[in-house]
């Protein structure tokens, strides 16, 4: 492996014309496809397998054109305190307003309160429904602002007028300014991490240039995959942060290589070939991880993970072949001001902070590993109130009138009316249809916590029939899931003589089934990855122990940022320092996903931090030594990307989607943790605990394992350090002369 990717390496900072032309015409290629690309198509969810999607099946079946995606609108009024929308003011004034709704654009009905009976018990609340012949994001300016002329009108007379729905709904932005503030991060680490504005430009240049292709190759196939708009967002987000970090660990080896007196072109080569091998390695455990996600069975969550590995896959690309072509352009740009002037580089042989901190571990290896451990565990523990949803209308800002909507409907109808619970049933086989629906409603009706029922509404052939279930409780409260399970552990006695069956979905039911699948699945989605994982961790390392203990060290760092979601987003602690209004249950599909991303992201430090541990051990050091030569290298560099990781996810904290800002705040939490808690501590404190015996690993499986060569050890033997190079560093100094 490393033999042939330094071949590769050379390949591309001799070539360096050929390769940058290649890329720019690929992206220039897909660019221009994608301009003429079909517009990708609106997201749509689907769960095949569970109750609630196949309900919605049938209705779609049974009702057709009835389950139309149309974009509707609900108009919420509410009286002026002391008065009743009843009034013959108050009710002239909603009559005039729906009547004016009517009257607009791609309208295919507006139904008033009185008319539908959709009035409040107390007279304090209506609302009407407005429903249009096209999706939201094909309404016109105008019927837009007709809606809203309604409304005014309302709200001229005297009432208090909220919207509701998708008519009005703006799609949200991914990362908004914070993206463009994370890049930002990312520079100045950059320009910290190598004094250079050269290599410090580079790996941004790259990664921009392997996001934008991926994002172009998205849209082009967004058409014949399906895939929607928002696939894309996990892509350019992994796509960003694996490209800068995998870049930066390429510059940085190839500035080593070149301060340890080997030729340009040999530099470019050996960083391929030992860095290049760690990237490979590492971008090949997020693919596995992101692939992985079609273990649960949701189709959206499947392409979101396909998509985003194959981002991270063009990012591993790139990084092996136009980072050294870039390199070839300006080599003597990339390296340190200092060395530039001088020919003098900080060698750190004994006196930088990696090399202090192992030491440090080593002297402390106890006490470090369970100061680290212990920290994450309290960190986890709001993991065991983890409430697991899809959060609504009910977690947006006050400020917004969804939300205001929201809560007026729940004050005036009760806190359940914001999510019923749709009921079909299936009478193909019973005898008297309307009877056997009469008998499914009125004793699901008379279930504890119903607090009413539509009347059934049957289908043009009079075999099937679907009518509401409105709770007591919110669609987000324990009580409202466990009426579900109710109503459907009774459903052999309900449907008892009748010959009809029935079936429960609605968007609350739906939510409860996502979240059961979603469980049901994040143990053999472990088991998948994780042991995919162990066994391409066991060639590379050739050791029992560092996979099990990289496994342990994942666990804890991916438990402690999901506690750390849960305190925030769900309990609400500091929640409004990042722009959280209003909390609520956690994204159903949340776990899996941090589990996924985060397991992938883990396994990159891990094999970028103890690959050059054990080349320090395979080219001769000992146990004690190759743990403190691994920081004094790489423990910088290690701390850069992750730093740049944490800027590129934070920056999606600012989005307004609330999906992609709890994953952004994951991924950063997690990469925070990751990095600087396992990675720096736990992991060097397990290693200086085993000592030598971390390298075991029986006979029989040493001789069934390939021999992959990642730490480059055929490579130090073609190419070892320059015999003046090893008589000029010294053993204590922090300067070292470096032939120019």
């Amino acid at each position: 492996m490393a033999s042939l990717l330094y071949r590769l390496g050379r390949f591309a900072f001799r070539r360096r014309w050929y390769v940058t032309v290649m890329w720019v015409v690929v992206l220039f290629a897909l660019g221009g496809a994608s301009a003429k690309a079909p517009e990708a198509p609106n997201s749509t969810f689907s769960a095949p397998g569970i109750e609630a999607q196949r309900a919605f099946d049938l209705m779609e079946q049974r009702f057709p054109g009835a389950q139309a995606d149309g974009a509707t609108a609900r108009m919420v009024f509410v009286a002026p305190a002391g008065q009743k929308v009843t009034a013959p003011a108050n009710r002239a004034a909603i009559d005039r307003a729906v009547t004016r709704a009517a009257d607009g654009q791609q309208v295919v009905s507006a139904v008033g309160p009185f008319q539908a009976r959709a009035v409040s018990k107390d007279g304090s609340t209506a609302y009407a429904t407005v429903t249009y012949t096209v999706a939201a994001d094909d309404l016109t300016d105008a019927a837009k602002d007709t809606l809203r002329g309604a409304a005014q009108s309302a709200r001229d007379a005297g009432l208090t007028v909220e919207m509701g729905g998708t008519a009005l709904a703006t799609t949200p932005s991914a990362g908004g300014a914070g993206e463009v503030i994370g890049i930002l991060v990312a520079a100045v680490v950059l320009l910290f991490t190598f004094g250079s504005l050269a290599a410090s430009g580079l790996p941004l240049l790259t990664a921009v240039l392997g996001v934008g292709i991926s994002m172009t190759a998205i849209t082009v196939l967004s058409d014949p995959f399906g895939l929607s708009s928002t696939t894309g967002t996990l892509a350019m987000m992994l796509g960003l942060a694996c490209g800068i970090d995998y870049a930066l660990f390429v510059v940085s080896r190839f500035r080593e290589e070149r301060a340890n007196g080997h030729s340009e072109d040999v530099a470019a080569g050996l960083a391929v070939g030992t860095a290049g091998s760690a990237v490979v390695f590492a971008g090949l455990t997020v693919v596995i991880a992101l692939a992985g996600l079609s273990v649960v069975g949701i189709p959206m969550l499947t392409k979101m993970g396909l998509a985003a590995a194959g981002a991270v896959a063009v990012a591993v690309l790139v990084c092996l072949t136009l980072v050294p072509a870039l390199i070839g352009f300006w080599p003597r740009a990339v390296l340190s001001r200092r060395y530039r002037r001088t020919g003098r580089r900080v060698q750190g042989v004994l006196g930088n902070f990696g090399s202090r901190w192992a030491e440090f571990v080593q002297r402390h290896p106890f006490p470090v590993r369970f100061t680290a451990m212990c920290a994450l565990i309290v960190l986890a523990l709001p993991v065991l109130g983890l409430q697991l949803g899809m959060p609504g209308d009910e977690t947006k800002p006050t400020s917004s009138t969804e939300r205001r909507a929201y809560d007026d409907l729940a004050q005036g109808f009760g806190p359940g009316f914001n999510g019923p619970l749709t009921v079909v049933v299936d009478v193909r086989d019973a005898d008297d249809p309307k009877a056997a629906v009469a008998a499914v409603e009125k004793r699901i009706g008379a279930t504890p916590g119903v607090v009413s029922v539509s009347t059934p509404r049957f289908n043009a052939a009079g075999d099937t029939a679907v009518f509401s279930a409105v709770p007591a409780d919110a669609p987000t409260d324990k009580k409202t899931e466990d009426l579900v399970h109710t109503i459907r552990d009774e459903r052999a006695a309900t449907v008892a003589g009748t010959g009809a069956t029935f079936e429960v979905t609605g968007s609350t039911a739906l939510n409860i089934d996502v979240a059961q699948k979603v469980q049901r699945a994040l143990i053999p989605y472990l088991v998948v990855v994780v042991g995919l994982a162990v066994v391409l961790l066991l060639m590379v390392f050739r050791s029992i122990f560092i996979p099990l203990k990289a496994a342990m060290g994942f666990l804890l760092s991916v438990l402690a940022a999901l506690g750390c979601v849960v305190a925030v987003f769900q309990w609400g602690w500091g929640a409004s320092l990042i722009g959280v209004e209003s909390t609520g249950p956690i994204m159903s599909m949340m776990p899996i996903f941090l589990v996924g991303i985060v397991f992938g992201l883990a396994m990159d430090y891990e094999v970028f931090l103890v690959s050059r541990i054990r080349e320090a051990y395979v080219h001769g050091e000992g146990a004690g030594q190759s743990i403190t030569t691994g920081f004094r290298y790489s423990a910088r560099v290690v701390a850069a990307a992750a730093l740049i990781m944490i800027a590129v996810f934070a920056g999606f904290v600012t989005a307004d989607e609330s999906m992609i800002k709890m994953i952004g705040f994951g991924l950063a939490i997690a990469v925070l943790f990751d990095a600087f808690v396992v990675r720096m501590a736990f992991v060097p404190g397990v290693l200086a605990l085993l000592g030598d015996k971390v390298a075991w690993l029986p006979k029989w499986l040493d001789r069934i394992l390939p021999h992959l060569d990642v730490e480059g050890e055929s490579l130090s033997r073609a190419h070892p350090v320059p015999r003046k190079q090893q008589d000029e560093e010294p053993e204590n100094r922090e300067e070292t002369s470096v032939p120019g």
